[in-house]
């Protein structure tokens, strides 16, 4: 079939393929035409298959560079490493389930969050614990180094256990030495969803207590970015505003057992506006 060419059809043609051309400059990266991403490797967040970033941060990122017309440089490392790749231009962006915090603000460009997380309670099937009290004269068990420590120590006769790995924590639940374990929140989803002879399940908090901001606040997962580069910060922002506004981040989530409304819905205090963002930004939503 042929098609015939009018001026009105050239002209878009021209127009779109221009604006593609101005979508890729305007990601500028450290090596032009590619996109250096430091991640870590651990799922649900990030992983590299096949050529392709997997995992629900690493789809995001996969769909972002298709769309910009970059090809990845994949970077695994330490999650230790991958901020200071950032900051000394070894990468163009990192990524990894990492949470927003006004510090982190400080020292990277943030992009928008890509989903939201709220710390909760992983459980056998015999409870449905939602609340902090819920925990109260409980055998609980987290992750040695975990920021919401000594929040989790003031709850009334909370007896805790410090694990090195999430694994061991949840081992002692399956067991019954302990009762509860409070771990990262896109991990044990994940790992409940992949194992369902555990019979876990698991719950965000449902409080809202300012006294206990990092168990109970709305955390948001973003990508880091240099500071010298808010092009590709706007560029990326871009790609993940479509993906809010087609409610492909849901589709993507599914895959990986992000399949509740609280990895979607913004619920609770909106930290960043008037931080890094103006003090009338709100947060993107599926509707």
């Amino acid at each position: 079939m042929k098609i015939k060419f009018t001026s009105r059809l050239m002209v878009c043609m021209l127009s779109c393929a221009a604006m593609a051309v101005a979508s890729a400059q305007t990601a500028n990266t450290i090596d032009a035409g590619t996109l250096g991403i430091a991640f870590t490797g651990d799922m649900p967040g990030t992983g590299y298959q096949d050529g392709k970033m997997v995992g629900f941060d690493g789809e995001v990122l996969q769909q972002s560079a298709d769309a910009l017309k970059l090809k990845i440089r994949p970077a695994l490392m330490e999650w230790s490493a991958t901020i200071a790749s950032v900051q000394s231009k070894r990468v163009d962006i990192m990524g990894g389930t990492m949470g927003w915090t006004e510090q982190r603000s400080r020292i990277m460009l943030l992009t928008d969050p890509i989903m939201y997380f709220k710390n909760g309670i992983t459980q056998t099937a015999g409870t449905n614990w939602t609340r902090l009290s819920d925990l109260e004269n409980k055998k609980v068990g987290t992750i040695t180094g975990f920021s919401f420590i000594p929040e989790l120590r003031k709850i009334s006769g909370l007896q805790l256990s410090l694990y090195d790995t999430s694994d061991a924590a949840v081992r002692d639940l399956i067991a019954g030495r302990i009762d509860a374990v409070i771990g990262d929140p896109p991990v044990m989803q994940y790992a409940i969803s992949r194992n369902p002879q555990w019979k876990l399940h698991f719950n965000a908090f449902s409080d809202n207590n300012p006294d206990y901001p990092l168990l109970t606040g709305l955390g948001q997962v973003v990508f880091g970015i240099n500071k010298d580069n808010p092009s590709l910060l706007q560029a990326v922002n871009g790609e993940i505003a479509k993906l809010w506004k087609s409610c492909e981040l849901k589709k993507i989530g599914a895959r990986y057992g992000l399949t509740q409304d609280v990895w979607y819905k913004p619920d609770g205090k909106n930290f960043r506006a008037g931080v890094d963002r103006p003090a009338n930004w709100s947060l993107p939503t599926c509707q």
